[in-house]
């Protein structure tokens, strides 16, 4: 009975291995190797045109945001805006929020200067739609934190 098991068992992992074997030629595709290269203007032009569709949902804004998160750059204001837009229209006040705390985390070394110059580019648009920037709501300062004992 074991010996049966046994060569059940040899004969499934022989047909496992197979299935799963990976063809050398099958995976050689290599990323922007080739084809049209999105200019800078189109590349804005593209996600300011996604954000401002009006049958977007939630799920689609995020999406692009994490899209977004993923380049390896900061954002133009006007993507900004129209994120910040799309944000009011389903009406998901702490996405937009979460979105400004990312803008800044992408600022990185540079925050200092880049994101003073983003606030005042999207301040009226901010003050349009009633959102609050990260600091205006303290969320730069920790709420709960303890007083240092040297303090005391």
């Amino acid at each position: 009975m074991f010996r049966i098991a046994l060569r059940a068992s040899t004969s499934l992992h022989n047909a496992a291995r197979q299935c799963l074997k990976v063809q050398a030629g099958a995976i050689t595709a290599v990323r922007n190797s080739h084809g049209h290269q999105e200019t800078d203007e189109e590349f804005d032009n593209r996600y300011v045109k996604h954000f401002e569709r009006t049958d977007i949902d939630g799920w689609e804004i995020r999406k692009a945001m994490n899209d977004l998160s993923g380049e390896d750059l900061v954002p133009e204001p006007r993507i900004i805006i129209a994120a910040l837009k799309a944000c009011r229209r389903v009406n998901d006040y702490a996405l937009a929020v979460r979105y400004l705390e990312s803008v800044q985390w992408k600022c990185g070394g540079e925050k200092k200067k880049i994101w003073p110059w983003l606030l005042q580019e999207i301040k009226p648009t901010l003050d349009e739609l009633g959102v609050l920037t990260p600091e205006e709501m303290g969320y730069d300062k920790p709420e709960l934190a303890l007083k240092s004992v040297y303090d005391m």
